[in-house]
C-alpha cells in the first residue's frame, strides 16, 4: 500500500499542478477582469478583489482536485469540506498578504499598475498554491484511500 502511494506521487503533483494552472487563469483572470472594469490602487478594494479572485479559484479548485487529484482520499463528508474551508482561509490570508505586500513593494520601485498587480498576484500564487497543495495532501485529503472492491 504505502509503494502505491509512492508512485502515486508524482502522479498527484502533476494533476495539481495542471489544475493549479487553471486555478490560476481563473485567479488572475477574475482579477484582472475586476481592476479593467474598477480600476484602482485603493488597498481596501484590491483586496476585495484578490479575495473575490482567490474564492473562485479555491472553489473550482476543490471541485477538481476531489474529482482528480485527491480521487482515492476525498470523501466529500462535512469534515472533509471543514477542513477544506479552513485551508482555503489560510490559503487565502497568505495569497492576500503577500499580494499587498509584493504590490507595496513593487509601487516603492515605480513599477506600472498593471504589471505590479500581475506581478505582485504571481508571487501570491505560487505562495498559496504550494501552501495548499501541502495542506491538502496532509490536512484535508489525508488519511487511507478509499478501499475499492474492484481492484
Amino acid at each position: 500500500m504505502k509503494n502505491s502511494r509512492k508512485k502515486r506521487a508524482p502522479h498527484q503533483r502533476l494533476q495539481f499542478s495542471i489544475i493549479g494552472l487553471a486555478n490560476a487563469a481563473v485567479d488572475i483572470g477574475s482579477l484582472n477582469l475586476l481592476l479593467f472594469l474598477f480600476p484602482t490602487d485603493d488597498r481596501s478594494t484590491l483586496l476585495l478583489f484578490n479575495t473575490v479572485a482567490y474564492i473562485l479559484a479555491i472553489i473550482n479548485s476543490y471541485v477538481w482536485n476531489s474529482i482528480f487529484t485527491f480521487r482515492e482520499a476525498a470523501k466529500g463528508s462535512a469534515k472533509e469540506r471543514i477542513k477544506f474551508i479552513l485551508q482555503g482561509l489560510l490559503s487565502l490570508g497568505i495569497n492576500n498578504g503577500v499580494f499587498l505586500l509584493f504590490n507595496g513593494l513593487l509601487q516603492f520601485f515605480g513599477i506600472p499598475v498593471w504589471i505590479r498587480h500581475n506581478l505582485a498576484k504571481g508571487v501570491a500564487m505560487f505562495c498559496s498554491f504550494a501552501a495548499s497543495y501541502l495542506m491538502m495532501k496532509y490536512l484535508v485529503f489525508k488519511g487511507s484511500a478509499r478501499k475499492n472492491p474492484e481492484k
